[in-house]
């Protein structure tokens, strides 16, 4: 919108200084002063169908439009000299043309190009100033926490929503226009599976926006970086490095394709896991047996966070509750796993080996 009321005030005041100057100048150029504010406003609606199709590389930044206007301010002085310049050389003796209207227009017009064009140079390629300038850098500074960009996976997921309720998360969560198109197009897929994982994902988005502990901003950001990016994953983490926000996600390949791009990620599951309480050899719980396991005499049980206990010796107590004393536990890439056995039951005999 800044560019758009930049473009807005640029053709007006093009126009209005045209239409003065032909005012003014009708004594010199009689009806002929009209083609000079129709040529004028042409040249400024030109101008701006021309940088309208240039590429755009970010939003516009105050630091960066003051910037602009300082170059613009610099150019249009120098050009105006030329101008000057120009009139001495070619039109020696004629002091009244340098004071014609057409003449003043003329360069009020060239410091308004200059100004426009320099201050949408700078805002839209504000991120490669430093390059130029050393040690000038229009990147957005973060103050206070960091946003949150949330992707589908995790919003479908549901988890989310809970932690928010906790009052733990004081970062809005940003979600962006294209989770929402993917999350409508999984709604509305012919698949029963895909269309029940988007409508719930759906329900959880009205979850969280009807959520007053935590705060919830629908980005509709649209940057080159972004929009060239090919799957939603690309798109996200995109996203991420130009808010400087992180990704929570419970995908294991965009957890490693942003940890690859240098975008911090929170990780629904690596949380889960860490919040899960702590058990050590030794101690004693309670789990019902509900399977055998793998290994003979092997029971399965979990407790209530979803952790897989290995009960052993309990093979015939399935569906029956048994007291294990935690014999290890074991952390792996899908969860934690204990193993115990009865309370009071001597440890398994080792089997040795005979000499021959």
């Amino acid at each position: 919108m800044v560019i758009w009321g930049l473009r807005v005030v640029f053709v007006v005041l093009i126009w209005a200084v045209a239409f003065v100057a032909a005012a003014k100048s009708v004594p010199y150029l009689g009806a002929q002063a009209k083609w000079w504010l129709y040529g004028a406003f042409g040249v400024a609606v030109l101008l701006v169908v021309v940088d309208f199709f240039l590429t755009r590389k970010s939003l516009a930044a105050l630091s960066g439009a003051f910037l602009g206007l300082v170059v613009g301010i610099g150019f249009a002085y120098g050009l105006g000299l030329i101008v000057d310049l120009v009139i001495e050389s070619y039109f020696p003796g004629m002091d009244d043309l340098a004071k014609n209207p057409l003449v003043a227009a003329t360069k009020l017009m060239i410091g308004i190009i200059c100004c426009y064009f320099s201050m949408s140079f700078i805002l839209q390629t504000k991120d490669d100033v430093r390059f130029v300038i050393p040690y000038v850098e229009f990147a957005r500074q973060t103050r206070g926490a960091r946003p949150l960009i949330l992707d589908t996976s995790v919003i479908i997921d549901g988890r989310i929503a809970d932690i928010c309720e906790t009052r733990i998360i004081d970062s809005p969560l940003f979600i962006p226009r294209f989770v929402l198109q993917e999350l409508q197009a999984i709604a509305d897929s012919p698949d029963k599976l895909k269309r029940n994982r988007g409508r719930r994902g759906l329900d959880m988005l009205n979850k969280l926006q009807t959520n007053d502990k935590v705060e919830i901003r629908i980005s509709d950001t649209r940057l080159p970086s972004i929009d060239e990016a090919g799957d939603v994953d690309q798109k996200l983490v995109a996203l991420a490095k130009k808010v400087d926000g992180r990704v929570v996600t419970n995908d294991y390949n965009l957890n490693k394709i942003a940890q690859i791009r240098g975008v911090d990620v929170i990780n629904i599951n690596d949380l889960a896991n860490a919040l899960k309480p702590v058990v050590m050899p030794g101690e004693t719980l309670t789990v019902r047996v509900i399977k055998p396991g793998e290994e003979p005499g092997q029971g399965v049980g979990y407790l209530e966070d979803g952790t897989m206990v290995v009960a052993e010796g309990c093979r015939e107590k399935i569906n029956e509750e048994v007291g294990l004393t935690v014999t290890s536990v074991l952390q792996t890439s899908a969860g934690r796993m204990i193993f115990g056995r009865p309370e009071g039951a001597p440890p398994p005999l080792r089997r040795s080996r005979g000499r021959i």
